[in-house]
C-alpha cells in the first residue's frame, strides 16, 4: 500500500510538471506568434525593433504580474465578509490604476521611436491579436468536443 501511495505520488509530480511544461510551452509559441503579427504589421525593421521589443516585452511582464494579481482565486463569496469585499474592490481599483500607468508609460517610451499613429495602431493590433488568439482557442475546443462525440 505504501508502494502504491508512493507510485501515484511520483506520477502525480510528473503530471504537473509536464502540465507546466505544456503552459510555458504554448505561452512561448503565442509569444512567437506575436512577435511576428506586430513586425510584420507595424513594418518594424531590424533597426526599430531592437528599440521597441526591449520596451514591449518589459509592458507584457508588468501586465502579466498585474493580471496574476487580478485573476487569483477567489474565495466562495458567500463566505467573505464585508471588510473583506472591501479590501478585494480597492485591490481591483490599484490594479487598474498600475494598468492605467503602465500603460502610459508604455506610450510615452514608445513616441521615442515610434510616430503615435503607429502607436495607435499597435494598440488597434493587439485587440486583433487577442480576438484571433480567443477565435483559435474557441474553434479548437470545438473541435475537441466534436471529436470526443
Amino acid at each position: 500500500m505504501k508502494n502504491l501511495l508512493i507510485i501515484l505520488l511520483m506520477f502525480s509530480g510528473l503530471w504537473q510538471m509536464q502540465s507546466q511544461h505544456r503552459d510555458e510551452s504554448h505561452r512561448e509559441k503565442i509569444k512567437e506568434l506575436k512577435t511576428a503579427f506586430f513586425t510584420q504589421e507595424l513594418n518594424l525593421d531590424k533597426q526599430k525593433a531592437q528599440k521597441f521589443w526591449p520596451i514591449y516585452n518589459e509592458y507584457e511582464s508588468e501586465l502579466h504580474e498585474l493580471r496574476k494579481r487580478e485573476h487569483r482565486d477567489l474565495p466562495n463569496l458567500e463566505c467573505i465578509s464585508e471588510d473583506e469585499a472591501e479590501e478585494m474592490l480597492d485591490e481591483y481599483v490599484t490594479i487598474e490604476k498600475q494598468d492605467y500607468v503602465l500603460k502610459q508609460r508604455l506610450f510615452n517610451d514608445l513616441k521615442e521611436i515610434m510616430t503615435a499613429q503607429e502607436i495607435i495602431k499597435l494598440h488597434k493590433l493587439e485587440d486583433e491579436f487577442h480576438k484571433k488568439l480567443i477565435k483559435e482557442y474557441r474553434s479548437r475546443k470545438d473541435r475537441e468536443n466534436q471529436e470526443e462525440e
